[in-house]
């Protein structure tokens, strides 16, 4: 029964139920860019390189046939390589990789407002011990 409480309590910590957010926005993110990319940045590209669509662009190693698409190619079961798809992935990981700079970049800024921010004046004293700090040094003289 040990082992199962200790597992409850390392899955019920704050920095597990985080990850687990942050995993699961994480492929949303991941989601929403390769269509980004698939869908919005690509047609354009293609149409300005004279209509070329880059989920087509690949090489078949080994198959009968002009295919001329990709599915053509795997619907006939040839062996390809599938570089479009390769540059659209490219594309996404890029995009990933500089929206996570940007992020880490501003959270790095927050760190460092904070760590320079004064630290707080000291509290003043009660009056009493003003006082008696007053009359300690009158008797002093």
């Amino acid at each position: 029964m040990g082992m199962v409480k200790e597992f409850k309590e390392f899955a019920v910590k704050g920095n597990v139920v985080d990850m687990a957010v942050g995993i699961i926005i994480g492929g949303a993110f991941g989601t929403i860019v390769k269509s980004l990319v698939s869908d919005v940045i690509m047609p354009p590209i293609g149409l300005m390189l004279g209509g070329v669509d880059f989920t087509d662009l690949f090489v078949v190693l080994k198959g009968e046939g002009d295919f001329l698409t990709l599915a053509d190619a795997t619907a006939a079961g040839a062996v390809t390589i599938n570089y479009g798809l390769f540059i659209n992935n490219v594309i996404s990981f890029l995009i990933v990789a500089f929206a996570v700079f940007l992020l880490v970049k501003s959270i790095n800024k927050l760190k460092r407002q904070e760590e320079a921010a004064p630290p707080p004046a000291p509290a003043a004293p009660p009056e009493d011990i003003v006082l008696l700090r007053e009359i300690r040094d009158s008797l002093k003289k």
